[in-house]
């Protein structure tokens, strides 16, 4: 795999609005040029999302001025490859009076396809769509073995980013109900609404989070909604306990 940092997703960046950040993007890989998109930023591409080659780097420098959960990216074309071989990562700026919570997740989505990066094999199942398996933060099934931990009434947060590069997610938690719905930057649904929500719905490159209480102790699946990607990875647990 290509990878920010060694990790697909690579590192989360956190902050809040207004917040300044800098990047040094070093490219150690011994043959490929790349770059990198920060999408929580606003300026002109042409010199820090330029792609830079073997041993060269450079400083990515951008105010959040808006607040989410964003996806950067590598930025050199083919694009497709370089996000589905790993350089993607998740930016989360928190909306101003954001509210505390008991328990807090992030869960970055994406396709993951085994294979020499850049073969032909690996670009056809890219192309296809047919990956061999969605995942949550990289790693297929690895929320089933390793459940996420809640206690009984607690208030959990989860944020996700959908990493694609060509799927997008329908996030869901069995056995309950969502009271908030924050997605590309706004509110759908709020503590004290009449109504509840059952997903969080994002399109690649999309990002968000949803609020929950756990009524009892158990074990609550969550997944991805759309069961092609639900049954090939991308499902985990999260183990509520008195």
């Amino acid at each position: 795999m290509w990878t920010f940092g060694g990790t697909a997703p690579g590192p989360t960046l956190r902050g809040k609005v207004g917040d300044v950040f800098e990047v040094t993007l070093v490219n150690d890989d011994e043959h490929l040029g790349h770059g990198i998109d920060f999408h929580a930023g606003s300026l002109a591409p042409d010199r820090p999302m330029r792609t830079i080659r073997p041993g060269e780097r450079l400083l990515y420098r951008f105010r959040a001025e808006r607040a989410g959960a964003w996806l950067y990216h590598c930025g050199t074309a083919p694009m497709l490859q370089h996000i589905g071989n790993g350089m993607y990562g998740a930016v989360v700026i928190d909306p101003p009076g954001l509210g505390k919570v008991d328990r807090e997740y992030l869960l970055v989505s994406s396709e993951l396809y085994f294979g020499t990066p850049g073969s032909t094999a690996q670009v056809t199942k890219m192309r296809q769509i047919t990956p061999d398996a969605w995942v949550f933060n990289g790693i297929a099934n690895q929320y089933a073995h390793r459940p996420l931990t809640v206690s009984t009434g607690e208030r959990a947060r989860f944020w996700v980013v959908a990493a694609g590069p060509a799927d997008g997610i329908a996030f869901h938690v069995v056995g309950t109900v969502f009271d908030t719905v924050y997605k590309e930057g706004a509110h759908l649904l709020k503590p004290g609404d009449p109504g509840g929500a059952q997903v969080l719905d994002l399109a690649p490159a999309q990002g968000g989070f949803v609020e929950t209480t756990f009524p009892e102790a158990g074990h609550y699946a969550f997944v991805d909604h759309d069961m092609r990607h639900g049954d090939a990875g991308a499902h985990g647990t999260v183990e509520v306990s008195d």
